[in-house]
């Protein structure tokens, strides 16, 4: 049977959408691959499945490009407010999260950041404020899990570091049992910040969700951010901000490009 998906994306972030609350479908680690595959599938960063919510209004599941299942992604979740067409309590495996249409995309309640070493997870107990560890020019990241574990480098210039090499290798470094996603990020005013992403499973994106809201609450964290900044990714610009009770807000635009069918 055809895969009937939708092809979306958020500040360049592209997913394959694929709503399954009226019919199930299954996706495996396999069939990610080939649905995200630029070259012989439909192509994208990641593949979302929108199913039925028990107690929230939808489910979500997330695989990245490499079939990896993931627990959050930011950009994908300001899309499923857009394709439903109305605000929405969603199921992640991170948690419920809830999304309100604004504008041409959406805000989102990301929660609470999570700083645990254990939780991010790290293979061993370390000070997440600035993880004694380095790779070449990077060196003492601050570590968080929004959803997904994240490293923040705080640098000078994001353009000049090499993140098409240092990435993976950071990514799979033994200190990370489940791998980890890596920021770089320049600020440039307290509530103002550029930032770029190697993301676990994915690779250079041109934009990152969990990634911005991991680098809002690392600059939070060490008193370097405004409550709310403008942060601008290679694929445009997000908005951050600091809940009452510390959660994270993200605000930012979401796009529906097309919708199709593919015997994949």
């Amino acid at each position: 049977m055809a895969l009937r998906f939708h092809k979306m994306h958020g500040l360049g972030n592209d997913f394959v959408v694929v709503d399954a609350r009226e019919r199930p479908v299954e996706i495996d680690a396999d069939r990610a691959r080939a649905i995200a595959d630029r070259h012989l599938g439909i192509g994208c960063d990641q593949i979302i499945l929108i199913g039925p919510g028990d107690d929230t209004d939808v489910s979500m599941r997330i695989w990245n490009a490499d079939g990896s299942e993931v627990s959050a992604c930011g950009n994908a979740t300001r899309c499923v407010p857009v394709l439903v067409g109305r605000d929405v309590s969603i199921r992640t495996p991170a948690g419920v999260l809830l999304a309100a249409l604004e504008g041409d995309g959406a805000t989102v309640d990301m929660g609470l950041p999570n700083f645990d070493w254990n939780k991010i997870p790290l293979a061993y107990a370390m000070d997440t404020r600035a993880l004694p560890l380095a790779w070449g020019e990077l060196a003492h990241p601050a570590a968080v899990n929004v959803g997904n574990p994240h490293l923040v480098f705080f640098v000078p210039d994001t353009n000049a570091v090499p993140l098409e090499t240092l990435g993976p290798e950071i990514e799979y470094d033994l200190a990370f049992p489940e791998r980890i996603n890596v920021n770089v990020a320049h600020i440039l005013a307290p509530d103002h910040l550029v930032m770029r992403t190697w993301e676990r499973g994915a690779g250079l994106t041109r934009a990152c969700g969990t990634g911005a809201c991991a680098t809002f609450a690392a600059g939070r964290r060490l008193g370097k951010l405004a409550p709310s900044v403008r942060l601008d990714l290679p694929g445009g610009s997000l908005r951050l901000a600091e809940g009452a009770e510390g959660q994270l807000l993200m605000s930012g635009p979401a796009t529906h490009v097309f919708t199709g069918e593919a015997a994949l």
